[in-house]
């Protein structure tokens, strides 16, 4: 049973090593209270719990899945699939927008038995989830953590991240053209009707959790909303919220916080980031993760445009540099067994020439 939890959830299980071990060498004091911040996990919880009742009556799935079945060829339900699943990273985050939509790949692509081309449509689902999600601060977590941390305003946000956004957008709709047009046929699976006033009760509560991302909104109010309106509606959804990303959030603000007071590691990290904040921020992100990196190094840096756009592009290229990436590889493996050796080779020539690319674009154009 350990071993399950810990297979499950070896982020927050790492995480939480790390904040035990750092509060050996600063122990719980005063300096502590500063470590958290309370409305980076406010804003993600309530974007989480909204979701997750939009899930519960299928509301993603059924949209999405119209959408798809219409399309006709094989190359143009995966051109839409990612589409929409870039379009979700926007809007539900990049981990929720994979598992709303893996399953929808799956579906389309089974039907013709042919696995290397799931498992490209899977990547480039991946891909999209990771890079569709840098254009709005709440599309990926690391970018809710640093919109809060460094008080940018949402027009230069959208302004940092729109170049990158655009090149990413070009370089998977290419992607695309590797799908060979066969021809599909596909039937709309018969689902129960959406429930026409919980539909929209739970969008105007999803558009309340993005106004109090854009600061429009107190935080508290719209939290105290979201819960006692899913406490009378869809308690499940509440349980349903996954409280280990807001607990790996706790233990990496923890280990960051305790770090960024150890002088070694301050001069270390910060001499790193002096040569070049964008590929210290790349390469922390191929080891520890976006989310962590974004945390870790925001202690250090000042430079912001730079490690904004560092984390989000750092989200490609291995198989850990994003948390969502382990979700498509568990996703994948679960459907295909015994093809983790080939689809890893996949996942990495796309990954990498697409961190490639877009590294080099941040550093000759945009000159980060």
């Amino acid at each position: 049973m350990l071993k399950a939890f810990v297979k499950k959830n070896a982020v927050l299980c790492i995480a939480f090593v790390l904040a035990v071990l750092s509060s050996l060498i600063i122990p719980p004091d005063a300096g502590w209270a500063g470590y958290y911040d309370v409305k980076t996990l406010c804003c993600l919880f309530g974007t989480l719990a909204v979701v997750c009742a939009l899930k519960n009556i299928r509301f993603f799935y059924i949209l999405a899945q119209r959408i798809v079945v219409f399309a006709g060829n094989a190359r143009t339900a995966a051109l839409l699939l990612i589409a929409i699943t870039f379009i979700g990273s926007m809007l539900i985050a990049n981990d929720m927008a994979l598992i709303t939509f893996l399953p929808l790949g799956y579906y389309v692509f089974s039907v013709m038995g042919n696995k290397k081309e799931m498992a490209t449509v899977f990547i480039l689902q991946n891909i999209a989830a990771n890079l569709g999600g840098m254009l709005t601060p709440f599309g990926n977590p690391q970018n809710l953590y640093l919109y809060s941390h460094y008080s940018i305003a949402n027009d230069r946000f959208m302004e940092i991240m729109f170049p990158p956004f655009i090149v990413s957008i070009s370089l998977v709709a290419l992607c695309c053209l590797l799908i060979r047009p066969r021809r599909l046929r596909l039937a709309v699976t018969q689902n129960p009707p959406l429930p026409k006033l919980r539909t929209a009760y739970y969008l105007f509560l999803f558009a309340l959790t993005i106004l109090m991302v854009f600061r429009v909104l107190p935080p508290l109010w719209v939290i105290a909303a979201v819960v006692i309106s899913l406490l009378v509606l869809d308690p499940k959804a509440l349980r349903r919220v996954d409280y280990g990303l807001l607990l790996t959030f706790v233990c990496f603000f923890t280990f960051a916080g305790n770090m960024g007071r150890v002088e070694a590691v301050r001069s270390f990290f910060s001499s790193l980031l002096e040569k070049s904040t964008l590929l210290t921020a790349v390469l922390s992100c191929q080891v520890i993760s976006n989310v962590p990196s974004a945390i870790l190094l925001s202690q250090f840096s000042e430079t912001w445009p730079a490690l904004l756009v560092g984390v989000n592009i750092g989200g490609t290229g291995t198989l850990i540099a994003s948390l969502a990436s382990l979700i498509t590889f568990r996703e994948y493996t679960a459907h295909c067994p015994g093809e983790s050796k080939a689809y890893i080779l996949r996942f990495s020539a796309f990954n990498f020439g697409f961190l490639a690319i877009l590294t080099l674009f941040s550093l000759l154009v945009l000159h980060y």
